[in-house]
């Protein structure tokens, strides 16, 4: 205790003298800049014991965004004639017009005004558990209860949108008609604080169960997960068909409508097939206590490795200790449902899982260098498979590019891989040259998916992965049976990977691999392929 009391007294003294520098900052800003003669001054200014001031919200800016027109503020902020005038604006006049207040660095809990709305992790009731609100609107500022922003890394693209002029901030979003495709009930593991520490487990739901903050108190409270209906087409899923390997059964898997000739007659090719699919998308909203628990380590800890490790993006992640939700500007996931989705919470129904982290080279553009694509495709006839004997299937994809390491850090891998010999025996080693570590993907989290859905138990789960296997375990979940790509649909230059895996200790249903064998695994060279 004495300890923590000391590392609290340390933190609180660092705070003020962090507030005092701001003071001293905001006090230079205030003889720096000049208002525009046509924009209003500033609102009179909240007392509070430090920090950086906040507007009274009952002497608004005397043209408050809120109450311009979409188009007014689409043709003041791009530069063009405004409403009621054909003066040109200057980007300064722009800037103070989308955000009239003095900027505002950072907040924190003693601030005067402040007062985050309630929000309870793991409340069995949406209305006590609260929405997630990030929002710096007028509306909602005073009341943020997390930090960051939604959308993830697209947040970026928002703000450019924005200052361009092609989107008005205050745009309220019309979410009738938006409700899910399909139902995602409650399940018990949303009610445990421990088990969803990721998403917000009631994303979907925004609209419906925070209709008050909403529409009566003007809040700016968004979805973060969406839920839908679609047909997947694969060509090789019409290739397996038309093999006689997948059975079209005109529910789950479907003959696709008849293709076009050029002249806009009708084709005689076999136009293939094509899957009938439930899937969500979800963006990440971490519970800072309940994701720091998962990895063992402090929140006080998570949160400076936040802070320092994205150049002190979000300073609040120090300041507001009261805050304990992050939105991070990172990828989220998309579940692809195969079958009844309402058999994924039914234990006596037979369940087919594949966690796909993403490979965008192979996935996409067939890259054969490693297995995810084969892989990716294989799960999905596994899923198919099973939900046509009466269960259900599920693929979960999620954006963790590079092992989490990255797109450009992995080609950076490639070269090294192919300039100093591509044996499996090196493959990890090389990984560790360039990142530092071998995989940063870290799935501690990814079994909260899992959880929202309800799901109990799990028939068959394809992949290798013990670090998946062994989350997913550890979360509460059995997994009756697990097993591997068969090795006829390895390409040939990926099983430098999949030995290299093997020897390492992933699950194999074949011949075992040692250290001896990898260097009899290599890859080809670049002069073996014509560029």
């Amino acid at each position: 205790m004495a300890t923590s009391d000391a590392v609290l007294t340390q933190i609180l003294a660092q705070l003020e003298s962090l507030q005092t520098s701001q003071q001293a900052m905001q006090a230079k800003l205030d003889n720096m800049v000049q208002l525009p003669a046509s924009s209003s001054s500033s609102p009179p200014l909240s007392p509070q014991k430090g920090g950086i001031p906040i507007p009274r919200e009952t002497s608004p800016p005397a043209t408050p965004i809120s109450s311009v027109t979409n188009a007014s503020i689409l043709a003041t902020v791009s530069g063009g004639a405004s409403a009621t005038s054909d003066k040109q604006l200057t980007d300064k006049e722009r800037e103070k017009l989308l955000y009239p207040s003095r900027v505002m660095l950072t907040t924190y809990p003693d601030q005067y005004g402040i007062k985050p709305y309630h929000l309870t992790w793991g409340a069995t009731d949406a209305a006590v558990r609260g929405p997630v609100i990030c929002s710096r609107l007028p509306s909602s500022i005073k009341q943020r209860n997390a930090i960051g922003a939604h959308s993830g890394s697209y947040s970026i693209y928002r703000a450019l949108a924005i200052a361009m002029g092609t989107l008005n901030p205050s745009h309220k979003p019309d979410y009738s008609q938006t409700e899910p495709a399909i139902s995602v009930p409650p399940q018990p593991a949303w009610f445990d604080p421990s088990k969803i520490v990721s998403f917000d487990p009631w994303g979907h739901l925004v609209p419906q169960v925070f209709k008050h903050e909403l529409e009566e108190l003007g809040l700016d409270v968004r979805p973060s997960i969406a839920v839908t209906r679609a047909h997947m087409k694969m060509s090789e899923i019409d290739e397996t068909a038309r093999k006689g390997e997948l059975k079209v059964d005109g529910k789950i898997l479907l003959k696709s409508h008849p293709m076009h000739n050029a002249d806009g007659t009708v084709s005689s090719a076999d136009p293939g097939v094509e899957i009938s699919i439930s899937k969500a998308a979800v963006e990440p909203v971490w519970h800072l206590p309940g994701v720091a628990e998962r990895f063992g380590i402090s929140e006080g800890l998570l949160r400076r490795a936040l802070f320092e490790d994205t150049g002190g993006m979000y300073p609040e992640l120090i300041t507001r200790p009261d805050i304990k939700v992050f939105l991070p500007p990172i990828g989220g996931l998309t579940a692809y449902i195969f079958g009844n989705p309402a058999f994924l919470s039914d234990e006596t129904k037979e369940l087919t899982l594949r966690v796909h982290d993403e490979c965008n080279g192979s996935d996409v553009f067939g890259s054969d260098i490693c297995t995810c694509k084969p892989y990716l495709t294989y799960a999905i006839e596994e899923c198919i498979r099973g939900a046509q004997r009466g269960g259900v299937g599920l693929v979960v994809y999620f954006r963790k590019e590079g092992r989490a390491l990255g797109e450009v850090t992995k080609y950076l891998v490639y070269n090294l891989r192919k300039r100093g010999g591509d044996s499996a025996d090196k493959y990890f080693k090389s990984t560790e040259l360039i990142a530092g570590v071998k995989d940063m993907r870290f799935q501690a989290l990814m079994p909260d998916v899992l959880h929202w859905f309800g799901i109990k138990k799990i028939d068959n789960m394809v992949s290798m992965s013990d670090m998946k296997y062994d989350a997913i375990i550890q979360s509460g979940i059995p997994i009756l049976r697990r097993y591997d790509i068969p090795a006829h649909l390895l390409p040939p230059d990926s099983r430098v990977e999949i030995d290299a895996k093997i020897a390492a200790g992933y699950f194999t249903s074949g011949k075992p691999i040692t250290e001896a064998d990898l260097v009899k695994t290599v890859g080809r060279t670049w002069e073996e392929t014509e560029h």
